[in-house]
């Protein structure tokens, strides 16, 4: 879903839930201890050899997070071990702990640095990354993923997400929309799927999204993690909390058109659970270049957010929410009826594609072909010479070898494409479907299907 131009994010963060009175939470606290957890994001932008001032800005991401006043640090764009190596040793007594996600060619480029033990990680890699003939684009050799890690704050367990999507390259022609909208949808899957044990669940990342986008709103929705620069009373960064700023001296105004002024697409997001509550004291922005220095840390703007987590005792009686969960259901439909959407161009895209290769592959092949038959036609007619001259027939075989081989290879890549957008899109209709079922207020037969009547089709279930 495009932004409308001149759009931004609203300016008046909602209250937090410290204000929200006990009736409206049904939750009572255990006693008034708390743990204040200071989260701390960045997209690094570190390449080497093509990143302006790459070594310069690593020492000073490591002066800043070294001074200790971060309790968890997600990064992104770390695509370098060796950079990972020299903060790790950098920040061994402010953030003792850390972890490094490994994928693709070059790396998933995210790391995590803790006050905290990490007790567990783990790495989903998204099934789409983009094109691989891309090369100036390069997310596909990144093997873009979502990092977890499992800590222990006090006696509450936090899952901890990191995590950066597809970039998105042009805003008008966006051929990677489809990606990143099933991106975001493999990674509310994988949120939900992996947090159902944890007491506090804290994401952070690059999401490549607006907030407004289909992919923040799928995101939030079906996960129910709270924007911390919308929950928080008390904000101090780039207006509209935008983190991709056209002071910046290292970007590229043309690229952010229509928002002549920057975008919002990095996010910390979080959500309580039965057992503990968390809230957003503050939060904050840098504001581009470094006080005494010619530069900023990267060409986004790093954000902190100041959480406080509570652990809260068993809930009390509830009030009917079936009304709630009825809106929350019906707008669940409407958004993934519109990921459908989505998805079906870039599968139609994908077959278009997967077709031309084949059409390509065919042709070359038919080349290959008339020229053995040209070059037979010698040992058959004795004494009859190469119509061709030997240097171009050799020539023109090693093109038809190189036609075959390219489009074999694009075939094997559209047919993969495929299948990861047909994948996502069936379960987006099996979810569909069962959120229908929820407002109609139909329960489910899960006995097995008898076999249909003589002279009768059997009707499918799943349209």
């Amino acid at each position: 879903m495009a932004v409308p131009v001149g759009y931004t994010t609203p300016q008046t963060p909602l209250q937090t839930l410290a204000n929200s009175g006990s009736g409206d939470l049904n939750l009572r606290s255990m006693d008034n201890s708390a743990v204040a957890v200071r989260v701390f994001s960045l997209n690094c932008w570190g390449i080497r050899f093509l990143s302006k001032q790459c070594s310069q800005r690593y020492a000073m991401i490591g002066d800043l997070l070294s001074s200790g006043e971060h309790d968890i640090v997600l990064l992104q764009e770390v695509w370098s071990e060796q950079d990972f190596l020299g903060l790790k040793k950098k920040l061994a007594f402010s953030q003792p702990h850390s972890h490094y996600f490994k994928s693709g060619v070059i790396g998933s480029g995210l790391a995590i640095f803790s006050k905290y033990r990490i007790h567990d990680t783990f790495l989903y890699r998204y099934s789409l990354n983009g094109y691989p003939y891309m090369a100036h684009h390069g997310d596909w050799f990144g093997g873009k993923a979502v990092g977890m890690a499992i800590l222990q704050i006090g006696s509450m367990t936090a899952n901890v997400y990191v995590t950066h999507l597809h970039a998105e390259y042009c805003r008008e022609k966006d051929s990677y929309l489809p990606h990143r909208v099933v991106q975001a949808w493999e990674l509310q899957q994988f949120i939900r799927h992996t947090s159902t044990g944890a007491d506090a669940v804290i994401v952070g990342g690059d999401l490549n999204m607006h907030p407004q986008d289909l992919g923040t709103r799928i995101l939030r929705a079906y996960t129910g993690l709270k924007d911390a620069y919308l929950e928080t009373s008390q904000f101090d960064g780039c207006e509209d909390g935008m983190t991709l700023i056209a002071d910046n001296p290292f970007i590229n105004k043309k690229e952010l058109v229509p928002f002549e002024k920057g975008i919002r697409i990095d996010y910390i997001l979080f959500k309580g659970s039965p057992k503990a509550e968390i809230l957003c004291d503050s939060m904050s922005t840098t504001k581009g270049s470094v006080p005494e220095k010619p530069f900023p840390y990267s060409d986004h703007e790093a954000l902190t957010a100041n959480l406080r987590l509570k652990t809260l005792a068993s809930q009390e009686s509830r009030l009917d929410q079936s009304d709630r969960d009825s809106r929350k259901a019906a707008e669940l439909v409407d958004l993934l009826t519109e990921a459908r959407t989505e998805v079906k161009v870039g599968l139609h895209c994908s077959e278009r594609m997967r077709y031309t290769a084949t059409r390509t592959g065919a042709m070359g092949l038919a080349l290959l072909l008339l020229e053995l038959v040209i070059a037979a036609v010698p040992c058959l007619a004795l004494g009859a010479e190469q119509p061709f001259p030997r240097t171009s027939f050799y020539l023109l075989a090693a093109l038809c070898c190189v036609i075959l081989v390219t489009t074999f290879l694009l075939y094997l890549f559209y047919t993969t494409e495929l299948k990861s957008l047909q994948g996502a899109e069936d379960q987006m209709r099996l979810a569909v479907g069962g959120l229908q079922e929820r407002l109609r207020g139909v329960s489910v037969d899960h006995t097995p299907l008898r076999k249909a009547p003589d002279g009768e089709e059997p009707f499918d279930t799943e349209e």
